[in-house]
């Protein structure tokens, strides 16, 4: 048997990563996520949650389809929060495709999954508007001399939500959802430090060093990748058990979807444990004349 393992043909060794990787994958299984109380999921988890139910949450999907895969999960935790907490949800984006996203939030976690929320009243969305950090700026000034009109080509003046705002600055919390530039060192930049609004965000794993020096003021909170958000679920799902059924857990936008992506990870890695562990005891047996 040892002398099997010692010449172990490397192309068994991809395919058991191949399959620690698929399987999980195609069960869709999540494992358990360990989250000590005072990092960061439960940062940005306290500060939704100890805001006064009804607050103005300002919520900014500033990523695309290419970074998807780490950021729309957590954008999804954050959108289902605020419904749990019936915050008011002004949605937006600085990237063009981001738009998609907000309407697949408005759609399917609030349309679905909280029946009882309205547009107009409860959530809307400005849309997306070209100008990167420009918009921000205008948003802080004067948010209905840059938006006329709603997503849906609504006159602002009209919608309950917006007919009293007159910018940002009324907001008692920005999130935002980034993956890259436009995004959240914008919003710290020209929000949240010359407003003083509070800040949560999530981003990729490659942006987040360049963004921990804002903690914690201005930004309160940070999920980096998909590690962040899978963590912010398990929170979030800690506190709310009713989003672990499988109702929402198997929906198109599950409510486990970081972890059910760190589950190929978890099982690679206990692999390459494995054959480390292997690895050495062969190495030692065979220093020892064991062989």
């Amino acid at each position: 048997m040892l002398d099997y393992l010692r010449n172990l043909d490397r192309r068994i060794v991809f395919l058991l990563m191949g399959l620690a990787v698929a399987l999980p994958i195609l069960f869709k299984l999540s494992f358990p996520e360990p989250v000590p109380k005072g990092t960061q999921p439960y940062k940005v988890f306290d500060q939704i949650e100890n805001m006064p139910d009804g607050s103005r949450v300002l919520l900014s999907f500033d990523f695309d389809p290419g970074s998807q895969g780490e950021l729309l999960p957590m954008a999804m935790a954050f959108t289902r929060h605020c419904a749990q907490k019936h915050h008011k949800m002004y949605f937006m984006c600085l990237w063009p495709l981001g738009e998609p996203f907000v309407e697949d939030a408005m759609n399917i976690v609030i349309g679905q999954e909280y029946p009882d929320l309205t547009y107009g009243t409860d959530f809307m969305s400005f849309g997306y508007k070209p100008g990167a950090e420009a918009v921000i700026k205008n948003c802080i000034v004067d948010i209905k001399s840059l938006f006329i009109t709603d997503s849906r080509k609504t006159d602002l003046n009209k919608i309950p939500m917006t007919a009293n705002i007159k910018s940002a600055k009324a907001m008692d919390l920005i999130i935002n959802i980034s993956a890259g530039d436009p995004g959240t060192k914008q919003w710290v930049q020209y929000a949240a430090t010359p407003a003083g609004i509070p800040l949560v965000a999530g981003c990729t794993g490659v942006q987040a060093p360049l963004l921990y020096p804002y903690i914690p003021d201005p930004l309160k909170g940070l999920l980096p990748a998909i590690k962040g958000a899978a963590g912010y679920e398990q929170v979030l799902i800690d506190a709310y058990p009713a989003l672990g059924t499988p109702a929402i857990v198997d929906s198109k936008y599950s409510s486990k979807a970081g972890l059910q992506r760190m589950g190929p990870q978890f099982v690679a890695h206990l692999l390459m444990v494995a054959f480390i562990l292997l690895g050495n005891f062969i190495y030692f047996y065979d220093k020892k004349g064991g062989a």
